[in-house]
């Protein structure tokens, strides 16, 4: 049977989250690179709804804007007063209008739940001809969970809270996720004569389901076939633990696309990154934003890239790199950090304690060790020596370097910007080049060196470095004299 299109999907993200003990809303608490909210909105456009709605009302204008930057496909419907979850439906209904075929409800906090299992749940509630179907799970330890009472065909007869469970009732282990299908006409007239009369004076979607008993329709149940699918996220404890789960999900979809991941548990990633097949992730690398690895790459140990491409064979190792594009068999680490705008060409290097940023660099080019590259190009075939550094800020302004092909930049060159290095061109190591070297020239910037001799003797009278310096003197003398 293929998955019938729901007519709307419900997510209910109105609420503060207390219990995250944050200034920022639960729901856009983030899980792998996606809020929570996003996670639930990208299960729910997998089944192709005709109308997406969000229901919010805890800061309502950040929840605004990230929805605007998001999720534009998805209606924003305000719940000023937070008044339970049937309150929170009536409250769509009633901006929105009656809904005709299946209407989904569900939460902006349950990231783990897959877009399969909702189709499962869709598939059950059009098979069955049920008036509502709710999601359960069978859970180890049903504790704090409403239960499901079945009657002997199988249709849900009631859920029980537990505290008003009895003994009978509180064994039983399936409990309810409070994510419905529902048919949408019976919803609308339903949630209309939900009361709020009990201890906490709201209105919970629950009742629809023993008011549309009572009215004689059909309430079904999809079991859920991994209760963490449906677990909610609630504190910092709660979030740690999903995120261990979809990050577990997410390696192992890559390992069994081919991907090697030397060690899953000391490995982390996000949603949006793709891995080629061949590719070797290394121990202690984390992988964020829309960061590819392309085949045949090696990434770690100890890396951090962020919406980086690395190409195909290249290998980065201990390095930090921020939206940077390391081409094929480039040479990246290791305690390398490339920052945003900075692409390293084929069969390059950027070494050891290398800092670039907004450097383009050629091909076969080499800036080995120690050294600083900002707002430069590089070109193909330099070697660029130990402790160079490209000054390229002035205090007020950034200026730009040129180093053109097959030039050879000595160590310890300061290249202040703006400054160009020509084709072939050297700079001698020690050099402080502030004008153009022509191709085919060496740059020369620096004093000629002066000898004080016995400055040490008359001036650090007393110290090591003078009773060293009084001993070779006087062998010297002796060498002298024999």
């Amino acid at each position: 049977m293929s998955v019938p299109r729901p007519a709307a999907v419900i997510v209910l993200a109105a609420g503060e989250g207390t219990r995250m003990k944050s200034q920022t809303p639960k729901v856009l608490h983030e899980l792998c690179g996606r809020a929570l909210l996003d996670h639930m909105l990208a299960a729910a456009r997998d089944l192709g709804p005709e109308r997406l709605i969000v229901v919010i009302g805890h800061a309502l204008e950040r929840m605004r804007d990230h929805l605007a930057a998001t999720s534009p496909d998805a209606r924003a419907v305000v719940q000023n007063e937070q008044r339970g979850t049937g309150h929170a439906v009536r409250t769509v209904l009633e901006e929105v209008g009656t809904i005709s075929g299946t209407v989904l409800v569900t939460y902006g906090d349950v990231p783990l739940l897959r877009p399969q299992t909702l189709a499962t749940l869709l598939e059950r509630h059009e098979a069955d001809g049920n008036a509502v179907t709710v999601l359960t799970a069978e859970v180890p330890d049903p504790t704090g969970y409403g239960r499901i009472i079945r009657d002997d065909s199988g249709a849900v007869l009631e859920i029980v809270e537990e505290k008003d469970a009895d003994a009978g009732q509180r064994a039983i282990k399936e409990m309810n996720s409070g994510i419905y299908a529902f048919d949408g006409e019976l919803l609308a007239d339903a949630v209309k004569r939900v009361s709020a009369d009990n201890a906490q004076g709201e209105e919970y979607l629950t009742d629809v389901l023993a008011i549309l008993r009572g009215d004689g329709h059909r309430v079904g149940a999809c079991v859920a076939g991994d209760f963490v699918e449906v677990e909610g996220v609630n504190d910092r404890v709660q979030l740690a633990a999903a995120r261990q789960v979809l990050n577990r999900r997410l390696l192992e979809a890559h390992m069994r696309a081919g991907v090697t991941i030397v060690d899953p548990a000391g490995t982390w990633i996000d949603v949006s990154v793709r891995i080629a097949p061949d590719a070797v992730i290394h121990p202690g690398t984390q992988l964020h934003g829309d960061t590819v690895i392309e085949a045949g790459a090696e990434v770690g140990p100890a890396t951090t890239l962020t919406g980086t491409r690395v190409g195909a064979g290249a290998i980065v190792r201990n390095a930090v790199c921020d939206h940077a594009d390391i081409g094929p068999e480039a040479n990246v680490g290791p305690y390398a950090y490339l920052r945003p705008g900075t692409v390293i060409g084929r069969r390059s290097k950027a070494g050891t304690f290398v800092e670039m940023k907004n450097t383009k660099v050629g091909e076969r080019s080499k800036v080995p060790h120690l050294s600083y590259a900002g707002d430069a190009t590089i070109g193909d075939d330099v070697n660029i020596g130990a402790s160079t550094v490209f000054v390229n800020y002035d205090g007020v302004d950034k200026h730009h370097t040129t180093v053109r092909d097959g030039a050879f930049v000595g160590c310890d060159t300061m290249l202040i910007a703006p400054v160009t290095v020509g084709d072939g061109a050297y700079t001698a190591a020690g050099s402080v080049i502030a004008d153009d070297v022509p191709p085919g020239s060496i740059g020369v910037a620096r004093a000629r060196q002066r000898n004080i001799e016995k400055w040490v003797l008359r001036r650090r009278a007393g110290t090591k470095s003078a009773a060293a310096a009084q001993r070779a003197l006087a062998e010297q003398d002796q060498e002298k004299e024999a």
